[in-house]
């Protein structure tokens, strides 16, 4: 499926307001990602976040890790003023991640919950390989095939996630991997309108530019209450540390 930056821009930035409630799997990310990154390295000069977003991951990012100068980035404009409220002199870089160009090289780039929205990996990490300098890390968590299941076995639509082991080869070209984890985590809804209501709330329903009729949305509500009487949601997160060679 071919990603659209410009509705994932607008989705995002819609659910600003009610991400940080409703991402609860995404906060659970942040935290394994922290925890893990924390048990390798505390302290960096330079660290860059991809996809900032409301600073879910900077807010944990700050009790653990030291650092001298915080670099940001985001699609979105209003990021900026999240993550400044967090750390007040970080330099944020506002546009599409795969675009831009640090002003310095950094220690430590890092990113939760984003590297699924890359249609191009292997040339992602290149990229960022550039940008950091010897023994820098790279540390991200993103989603696994198994992500959003039930979406997918109903509407066809999902997102090119990638295997564990297929990120694994990409990486092991251009990086030691120090730590990778999955795991799974089913959240539960009374029923399917409530599931797209949190769907829309964590700004995910990017997949496609299509609106749906009341018609459609009522033939959705029924085929996954008829396929999954317990409405769940399944998420399949993975978490990745790797060091430049």
């Amino acid at each position: 499926m071919q990603v659209n930056p410009k509705l994932i821009k607008k989705h995002f930035e819609k659910s600003f307001d009610t991400y940080n409630k409703n991402a609860i799997v995404q906060k659970i990310m942040a935290e394994k990602l922290i925890e893990n990154l924390s048990n390798i390295r505390t302290e960096f000069d330079n660290i860059l976040e991809l996809g900032s977003g409301t600073g879910l991951l900077t807010s944990d990012l700050v009790k653990k890790i030291s650092f001298k100068k915080y670099f940001a980035n985001d699609l979105i404009e209003k990021s900026k003023f999240y993550i400044n409220k967090i750390i007040p002199d970080t330099v944020f870089y506002c546009g599409n991640a795969q675009r831009i160009t640090p002003s310095q090289k950094m220690d430590l780039i890092i990113s939760n919950a984003m590297f699924q929205w890359f249609e191009n990996l292997e040339k992602v990490c290149i990229n960022y390989k550039r940008f950091l300098k010897k023994d820098g890390i790279l540390a991200f968590s993103t989603f696994s095939p198994e992500n959003f299941k039930e979406i997918r076995n109903l509407t066809g639509l999902s997102l090119d996630y990638k295997s564990l082991e297929e990120i694994k080869n990409i990486l092991k070209k251009e990086f030691e991997i120090v730590y990778t984890e999955e795991f799974s985590t089913t959240l539960k809804f009374s029923n399917p309108l409530e599931l797209l209501a949190h769907i829309k709330k964590t700004g995910v329903n990017s997949l496609t530019t299509q609106y749906w009729t009341f018609k459609e949305v009522k033939n959705f509500c029924d085929r996954y209450k008829d396929q999954y009487p317990d409405i769940p949601l399944t998420y399949c997160p993975m978490i990745v540390i790797c060091k430049k060679i």
